[in-house]
Parts: structure tokens; C-alpha cells; sequence
């Protein structure tokens, strides 16, 4: 049983995305600032992504909480602490 397990991680481990897809699939989804259908998201990326390889970075951005999936999209969640930081000066004190 064991040795099934430590070969399913393996091979899950085998075809991890690298950080410069990730990096990319962030970048498109915070520059798009609306909400994406996966298959708008391909068509926006500025290479080609394998399908299972988008499917994890989407889980991984999901579970980071930078994204949030619904039925009828995918959008950009994470706000980065520069703009918090303007919006908090800008903003009104109650």
C-alpha cells in the first residue's frame, strides 16, 4: 500500500508547472480585472498552457487565495499591500 502511494506522488510530482507558467497565468488574470472563462483565459495567455498543467496552477492559485473559481468563471481576488496602502490613504476615516 505504501509503495503505491509514494509512486502516485511521484508521478503526481513528475509534471508540476514551473514558476514562469504560474507567473504568467497571474499575470493575465490580474491584468484582465474582470471574470474569465477557462477557455478566454487560454485564448489570453500569451503561450500556449497544456490543459491539465492550467488546471493546476488554478488550483494552486485558488487554494493561495489570489483567485476565486465559480460556474461561471474565474477572478482575480488578491489585492497586494501597495494597494491597500493607497486605498487606505485615500480613503474615508469613519
Amino acid at each position: 500500500m505504501k509503495q503505491t502511494t509514494q509512486f502516485m506522488e511521484k508521478e503526481s510530482l513528475k509534471h508540476s508547472p514551473n514558476l514562469n507558467t504560474v507567473l504568467m497565468v497571474e499575470k493575465t488574470l490580474k491584468e484582465s480585472g474582470e471574470l474569465l472563462t477557462l477557455a478566454e483565459l487560454k485564448r489570453r495567455l500569451p503561450r500556449k498552457v497544456m490543459h491539465q498543467t492550467l488546471i493546476q496552477i488554478l488550483d494552486y492559485l485558488q487554494l493561495s487565495g489570489k483567485i476565486i473559481i465559480g460556474t461561471k468563471g474565474i477572478l482575480w481576488t488578491f489585492t497586494e499591500r501597495k494597494e491597500i496602502e493607497r486605498l487606505i490613504k485615500n480613503g474615508l476615516e469613519v
